[in-house]
């Protein structure tokens, strides 16, 4: 099969694709990743094929110019975890309004016309596509391809949807108005194509999250085993010891680094207050934050990049932002962990990862460095942590890796390509 992978520029989106990609690829499959150009030398440097679409958004800068970003909750996505009976139909629909315009538009509009004639002149079969990146759908319709969706995290997008649609069916048909299709509904009339409900949600979705973690929508769901992935890392000579006494990581990520929207917590309070613990400190910071906390004790070591798969398996604990890759490395590993979440769907999976006793959830708006390093300290000194931590991981462990579901992704293409078809031509397998 020829198969797409797409998804707007964001890196650490891609590399949760990328073990997908490669696991299609080494099936023989023919495999490209469509993306704005920002991301092409992300995307080549894991020997992926890139395809160039349209120009680079501009979601973090004008993200940074109004503050959205700064620990603020992205409505409506923040009724996902709320009980159905707390969520009304006009927030939804309000954060429709808002949601729409001020996200999906700006990363998808720069580059759904290239995808579209990307995909019209290589044909693919298959499109993977990341959650928000609607231009994927809308391209694989013009082409009468099988499209699904390949989850990063929690899927809050197809939950609120669903329940969007329950309370629009609620309501009085001149009062109905649904602002994320007639925005996807304008891009496929653009293109000779009309909208259908499975452009919000793909014909199916991939998951990588662990049954205890997760949050679905009434979909049909694939569940995937998440491969830690950095991109192109090396392993520094310190790591190839054990640490003389329990190791702790500190990172807030990657993709605050350099944006203007900053970090909701405060670095150097996080990071001297760590240095009172009878521990080794190993913080993951931008050079400019590194410059402003100077001098830091022996114990602490500041680094620009550590190669988070690496690292962790030497680490008694983490304290990190609750972002997807950072929790299920955390995962994956066994490792007990202590969230700050700064973003967005972080402020649900925190408090998941907690309540199964694999760590301990501290709100951004109530974390400073004494109350992170109380939190480590517990961790440490609480054995049930580590056990909890370990049960997660034998979880995650138990589903099927990206090799292993190649063979169900062929059988659910098979199976559905009776069912997609190209306007102009028909259907497009061979």
């Amino acid at each position: 099969m020829r198969i797409l992978v797409a998804l707007y520029a964001e890196k650490t989106a891609f590399h949760s694709m990328a073990p997908l990609a490669w696991a299609l690829r080494n099936a023989g499959h023919e495999v490209r990743v469509a993306s704005q150009p920002e991301l092409t030398d992300t995307v080549t440097g894991t020997g992926l094929t890139s395809v160039p679409v349209g120009r680079d958004h501009s979601l973090w800068r004008v993200l940074g110019m109004f503050g959205v970003a700064r620990g603020n909750p992205v409505v409506p996505l923040d009724t996902a975890v709320l009980p159905e009976e707390e969520v009304s139909w006009e927030y939804l629909r309000d954060g429709y309004d808002k949601l729409v315009p001020w996200w999906f538009s700006i990363v998808n509009d720069p580059m759904v016309d290239d995808l579209v004639a990307a995909c019209r002149a290589w044909r693919p079969d298959l499109v993977l596509w990341d959650p928000r990146t609607f231009a994927a759908p809308v391209a694989a319709t013009a082409v009468g391809a099988v499209h699904a969706r390949l989850t990063w995290g929690i899927d809050v997008y197809g939950k609120v949807r669903q329940r969007f649609l329950k309370r629009w069916d609620e309501q009085p048909e001149a009062e109905r108005r649904d602002p994320l299709a007639a925005w996807i509904a304008g891009h496929a009339e653009a293109h000779g194509l009309g909208f259908d409900e499975v452009m919000t949600h793909g014909h199916f979705t991939i998951d990588q999250l662990p049954a205890p973690l997760r949050l679905r929508a009434d979909l049909d769901y694939m569940g995937m085993r998440y491969v830690p992935h950095n991109g192109p890392a090396v392993v520094p000579p310190w790591l190839w010891e054990r640490p003389r006494r329990p190791r702790v990581c500190l990172t807030l990520g990657t993709s605050a680094t350099g944006r203007s929207y900053g970090r909701s917590v405060d670095v150097e309070d996080l990071v001297r207050s760590l240095a009172e613990l009878d521990a080794e400190i190993v913080a993951t910071v931008s050079d400019q934050e590194r410059e402003r906390i100077g001098t830091v004790p022996d114990n602490v070591r500041l680094e620009t990049f550590v190669p988070l798969q690496a690292l962790l398996p030497t680490c008694s604990a983490v304290v990190h932002h609750a972002g997807f890759g950072s929790v299920f490395t955390a995962l994956a590993e066994g490792v007990p962990q202590v969230l700050v979440p700064q973003q967005f769907d972080a402020r649900a999976i925190g408090p998941r990862v907690a309540a199964q006793g694999a760590g301990v959830h501290v709100p951004s708006d109530e974390a400073d460095g004494p109350r992170v390093r109380d939190a480590v300290a517990r961790v440490l000194a609480d054995p049930s942590y580590r056990e909890r931590a370990g049960a997660l991981r034998r979880e995650a462990a138990g589903l099927p890796g990206p090799h292993e579901i190649v063979p169900r992704i062929e059988s659910a293409v098979r199976a559905l390509r009776g069912s997609t078809t190209n306007p102009a031509t028909g259907p497009v397998f061979r």
